[in-house]
């Protein structure tokens, strides 16, 4: 297997965080999904010159972007949005789009469970006839239900991938797993032959290796269904603003060059920007628990 990492938990350039991941050792990417940040030419350049390549994209699902939204503008604002990352990782050579289907935050359904059902299965299907074109491959991605009433568990994501088209995949996050699955290891095997992705972080959503979960099985149990592709570190921490924050100079207290949208993400999952010495601190912390495994 081969490292990737997010890059959506710090606002930074893009030239900042290749060098910093290049240098730890890492082989991949995982740009953050806002196509509209990226001249994919100028990335595509930094990424040569730093021998790091695109494993793949997450959509990040903010504010008015829903693939399962009544109002039809809405959901075809959604779709577009996507196909736009699709394009993106295209441009830059990668692999894979691990797709959240609803907005990231809305806990309350707007329809009936068919209702949305439909929908979903309608705007993944025209996403996925455009990433078939291009040959990217699509993976759902559960969450837990504290951030989306709308695909929480594999097993949830299996079956829409399955309604979606034959190539449409899964992506599998270990944090969200520990949370909604009843049997960790079990949701892993159910997924074999659909599995295009997997996300990294600990049960406390730091760095691997600074929580509970038993990463040597987890890899393990990746290998077992032939999973060899990459890991893609996704840790969000959750900020300690008391007297007994362990890590007193983590918090980033300028947050300069966060937009809007970054801020109220990083905010929605209990964190802030972080200073550039912890994020290096976690990024090394996940590698150096994750690389004997690869």
């Amino acid at each position: 297997m081969k490292l990737a990492i997010h890059n959506w938990m710090r606002a930074e350039s893009i030239q900042t965080t290749v060098d910093r991941i290049a240098r730890i050792g890492y082989e991949y990417i995982e740009i953050q999904g806002t196509p509209e940040s990226y001249d994919t030419k100028k990335v595509r350049k930094i990424l040569s010159d730093s021998g790091v390549k695109c494993w793949g994209s997450v959509t990040l699902m903010l504010e008015q972007r829903n693939l399962l939204a009544k109002d039809k503008k809405q959901r075809a604002d959604s779709v577009q949005y996507v196909k736009d990352v699709v394009t993106m990782v295209k441009e830059l050579d990668g692999k894979m789009v691990s797709v959240v289907p609803s907005t990231v935050g809305k806990i309350v359904p707007e329809g009936r469970p068919e209702e949305d059902w439909e929908r979903a299965v309608e705007s993944m299907q025209e996403i996925y006839e455009y990433a078939e074109i291009v040959g990217i491959k699509l993976g759902i991605e559960p969450i837990n239900r504290f951030e989306t009433y709308f695909i929480n568990r594999g097993d949830q994501a299996l079956t829409l991938a399955k309604a979606v088209g034959e190539n449409c995949g899964v992506c599998l996050d270990a944090f969200h797993m520990n949370l909604e699955e009843e049997h960790l290891y079990n949701a892993i095997r159910r997924a074999k032959g659909r599995l295009v992705g997997f996300h990294v972080a600990d049960n406390n959503r730091m760095a691997p290796g600074m929580g509970t979960l038993n990463w040597p099985k987890i890899v393990e149990k990746l290998h077992e269904i032939g999973y060899d592709d990459v890991l893609s570190v996704e840790f969000c921490p959750p900020l300690d603003r008391t007297p007994a924050n362990p890590y007193p100079n983590s918090i980033e207290e300028k947050q300069e060059g966060l937009s809007a949208e970054q801020k109220k993400f990083l905010e929605d999952h209990g964190s802030s920007s972080v200073t550039e010495e912890f994020y290096t601190m976690l990024t090394q912390k996940s590698h150096d628990t994750l690389r004997p495994m690869c």
